[in-house]
Formats: structure tokens, sequence, C-alpha cells
């Protein structure tokens, strides 16, 4: 077989695609980034926690939990897993870490304030991931609550940083080319 490479360009379109037809929006996850960095910045708008998620949304990290993630989800609401994986998955058992995993690898590309941000929203299941969290007749969200986590976590990391770059008097264009030398590199 070949080599066959996605443009990473497919892969974005398909990761927010599948975001949306689980339910969850950029603004969604937005909300949440605000909520944990509004006291850091009393004149946050909900705008600048858009431009984050939607920049955590170009890592390919981030896109590959989405996609591997909510295609397992989708299986066991199919019932398509093998047994006990199908039950596991299916009940989002509280011994199964393999979500946490997924999401946390994900985090890892932004630094302990992420990862300790995840752990915070894995544990508290604010905004849109307490909705994805709780339990609906024939819906699995196992891995997508603790992807929508991972992707919170992340873009308020960055916001964090990104509000002490500014501090520092980078612009935003700055900022947005210098992140892009980081994705290319």
């Amino acid at each position: 077989m070949a080599d066959v490479h996605v443009h990473s360009r497919e892969v974005t379109k398909a990761a927010k695609r599948t975001l949306l037809e689980r339910g969850v929006s950029v603004e969604a996850i937005a909300k949440i980034v605000y909520e944990l960095q509004f006291p850091y910045k009393a004149d946050l708008k909900l705008e600048e926690c858009i431009h984050s998620v939607e920049r955590v949304l170009l890592k390919r990290e981030i896109q590959h939990a989405i996609l591997v993630g909510v295609e397992l989800d989708k299986l066991a609401e199919q019932k398509k897993l093998s047994e006990p994986l199908q039950s596991i998955v299916e009940s989002d058992e509280g011994l199964f870490g393999v979500d946490e995993t997924i999401a946390f690898g994900a985090v890892l590309g932004y630094g302990s304030i992420a990862v300790t941000t995840f752990g915070h929203l894995d544990k508290n299941k604010i905004g849109v991931i307490h909705e994805l969290d709780k339990k609906q007749e024939g819906i699995v969200h196992t891995f997508l609550d603790d992807i929508v986590a991972s992707i919170a976590a992340s873009a308020a990391s960055r916001l964090a940083h990104r509000l002490r770059d500014e501090e520092e008097s980078l612009t935003e264009q700055e900022k947005d080319i210098q992140e892009e030398e980081e994705l290319i590199g």
C-alpha cells in the first residue's frame, strides 16, 4: 500500500464536523475557557476564548483524539465493539482509563497548566462537559467528554500564556506566527 497523506485541512474539517455532529460547538468549549480564565482577566472577551479553541483545534494530536475517541463512542452506540470492551465503553466504567489517557495525551502539548486544568475539568465537569457526561439511553460519550475537557484545558492554557505574552507586549499577529512556527517545527 502506498503512503497516503491526508491533508491537514481535511483532518481539521473532519474533527470540527465530528464535534458538531456530536452536539459540541466551538462556542460551547469557549464558554468553559472563559469561565476558567475570567478570574485572571476581568476584561476577557468570549471571542478571545473562541480564537484560542480554534487554534487548539489545528493541532493534529487534538484532531486525532477527536476522530479516534468519537469513532469508538459511535461504535459503542452501534454495539459493534467486542465484549467485554462493548460493556465497558457503553457504561463508561469507572476503572476504564483509556478515555482519559487519549485526552491526556492530547493535552500534553500545552504544558503543566493544561494538564492540571484537564484534571480539574475531568473531576468537576463544567459546561458542555457536564452535559456530555450525563447518561442517556443509546448515546455514548465515554471518550468525547474527556476530549472536550482536553480541548478546553489546552485552550485555557494557550490563552493564559497569551495573556502573559500580552503583558510582555507581543502582538496577536506575532503570537499566531510564533504558534504556526511551533506547529510546523
